[in-house]
Parts: C-alpha cells; structure tokens; sequence
C-alpha cells in the first residue's frame, strides 16, 4: 500500500528537479562560448579570408598597396580581440605563435624572411607550415607589407616576396578555419563548455576558471605589450621596436580591440558575463571593475597618436603612464578580488617567469 505514495514521491522530485534553477556557471559558461567567444572567432576566420584573397589581388595587381595593408590591419584587429579568448585548441600546441610572433627581442621575424626569400626555395601554405612560427603570420606579413628596406615599389622586389606574401595569407585562413571547426565538433570546445562533466571540465566551475585564467592572462599581456616598448623592462629606457605591430604603428589599437574584446567577457550579452556571477553583496566589486575598464577604454579612445609618436614626448609619456595604469587596475581586480569573489584559484598564468 505504501508503493504509490513512494511514486508519487518519486515522480514529485523529478518534477521540482526539472523546474530547478540551472547551474548559474553553466548557465554563463555556455553563454559566454555561443555569445562572446565564437562571434569573436568567427570574425577573425572571415578577417583571414579577406586577408588570403587580399593578398593575391595585390600580388596580381589588381588591389594597391594601401588596400592590402588595410585588410592587414583588419585582420590584425581579428586576432588581438581573441587574444582574452585564448582557451581550447588555440591555446594549445604553439598556435598562437602560428599566426602573431611576439615579443620578437631579436628581430627574429625580419632576419628569418629574408633568409626564406634569399633561399630561392619555392614558398606555398604547405611547406610554410613545416617552417618556423616566425615566418608564417601576421608578423611577417607586417613586415612585408610595411617595412621599408623591402621596397615594395619595386617590381623586382614585389615579385620576390609576393610568394611568401600569399603564402601566410593562405596559412593564416587555414589555420583559422581549423580553429572554428574545431570549436564546433562535436565533442568540441564549444560542447565542453556547454554540458558537464566532459573531458576537459569536470564541471562549469573548472569551466569559469578557465575563462578567468585567460582573461587575466591577456590583461597582464597587455600591460607588457605596452610596458615593454614604454621601457619598463629597462630602465626607463623606451624601446619602440619592441611594440608588437610598430612596423604598422598599429600597436594602440590592438590594444583597445583586445581590452574591448575582455571587456565583452566581462558584460557578457544579456548579463551572462563574469559580471552576472557576482552575487548582490558584491555590487561594489562590479562597479569598480565596470568603471575600471570604462576609464582605460576612455583613454585608448582619447588618444590619437600612434605609440611610437608618444613615446617622442614628456606629454605622450604621461599619456602612456596613464593608459598603463589604467590597464593595471583592470589586471589587479581581475587577478585578485574577482578570483576571490568567485572562489577560483588562478595558480601561475602564461606569462610567469618572462
């Protein structure tokens, strides 16, 4: 007599369990993955697309010199929005490097293509792939495009480098399609940052970690990308040739994509960011951050001068000064009292030890 009642039961738990709340973490995770991280990447396949066609209109003379660096540019601003994104198959097996050789100490990138080019071997997207992370990405493209001893003016000089040139654009496209694809099989990033456990996560905190990590990881990038060349590093010594896109004075704007791009990390789209895990009690924390990164934006956005031109002045030095410690605020919140809020252990990132 008692088995229906102990149905009945049964059948109410299941009831309240499929009307529970979702894990607000996988809720977000996921969110972030389908809202954020894969529009991110799918832009920066479309940018590297346009890159490849690019720069086999250029080398045919049907697109002029102006025109390929601006695709260039594009594609650069592509990959410095993925740069708080860096998480699965991107992070994973040197890849990063394959498609933006930085920091470059050594002029590694000018010194390697020119041996390439002096080599009189035939260059395709196959065999640049065999070769060194050096030569195949945006920063050799950038040098190519922008750097003056090549002399692209010249046909002679064109004709010699044209090969390598749509070379990486090829590269480039491939290796960002394979990154999206990768995304979206089936046991792929984006489904391991949907349904726990899988593989990868054991459950969606493991998940937000993750996300937090690369954030914190990008941001303390950042302030190296802009400190280094600033001279912080040494001695107070401004070191303009070590800014990741100087040959195309693009370096400031890398930058704010990537700062905006964590900042999307942040907000998320209909508050399921990092933002919409942060308890009431924490509001003041949100605020801080959401102020944080409005004021280093402001800056970024203030500014029109080129990083190489700032660095030529006291008032431009202030203005870096200002737009460094801005970038430090955002970091230090986000490495410590959002790690702490969210009770995640961020452990060592990418760049200790540099």
């Amino acid at each position: 007599m008692f088995r229906p009642k102990l149905l009945f039961t049964s059948l109410a738990a299941l009831a309240l369990g499929a009307c529970s709340p979702q894990d607000p973490q996988a809720v977000t995770s996921a969110a972030i993955a389908k809202q954020v991280i894969l529009p991110t990447y799918s832009r920066w396949v479309e940018a590297d697309r346009q890159l490849a066609v690019s720069a086999l209109a250029y080398c045919q003379g049907k697109e002029d010199l102006d025109t390929a660096r601006a695709d260039f540019l594009h594609a650069q601003r592509a990959w410095a929005e993925l740069q708080p994104l860096l998480i699965g198959p991107l992070a994973e097996g040197n890849r990063a490097w394959q498609v933006q050789f930085w920091p470059d100490k050594k002029n590694l990138v000018g010194r390697q293509v020119e041996q390439l080019i002096s080599a009189d071997t035939p260059v395709d997207a196959a065999s640049l792939a065999k070769s060194s992370v050096v030569v195949q990405g945006l920063s050799a493209y950038e040098y190519i495009l922008f750097d003056q001893r090549v002399g692209l003016a010249d046909d002679t000089q064109k004709a010699r480098y044209c090969p390598l040139l749509t070379a990486i654009g090829e590269r480039q496209k491939t290796l960002a399609e394979e990154i999206l694809k990768a995304w979206n099989t089936q046991d792929g990033m984006l489904a391991q940052m949907t349904k726990f456990p899988n593989q990868r996560y054991a459950d969606s905190h493991e998940a937000i970690a993750d996300l937090l990590r690369a954030q914190v990881t990008a941001l303390d990038t950042l302030k190296k990308k802009l400190g280094t060349p600033m001279g912080r590093q040494s001695k107070g010594i401004a070191q303009p040739l070590q800014a990741e896109a100087w040959r195309s004075e693009g370096s400031l704007k890398s930058l704010e994509a990537s700062l905006t791009a964590a900042e999307a990390v942040w907000d998320g789209v209909d508050n399921k960011g990092l933002r919409g895990l942060l308890p009431s009690s924490q509001k003041p924390l949100a605020d801080k951050i959401d102020a944080a990164y409005a004021a280093s934006l402001k800056l970024f956005a203030a500014n029109q001068r080129t990083l190489t031109d700032l660095l030529s002045d006291d008032a431009g030095r202030k203005q870096l000064d200002a737009l460094y410690d801005s970038l430090n605020v955002v970091h230090r919140l986000h490495e410590g009292e959002l790690a702490k809020a969210l009770g995640i252990q961020l452990g060592f990132n990418a760049n200790d030890g540099d």
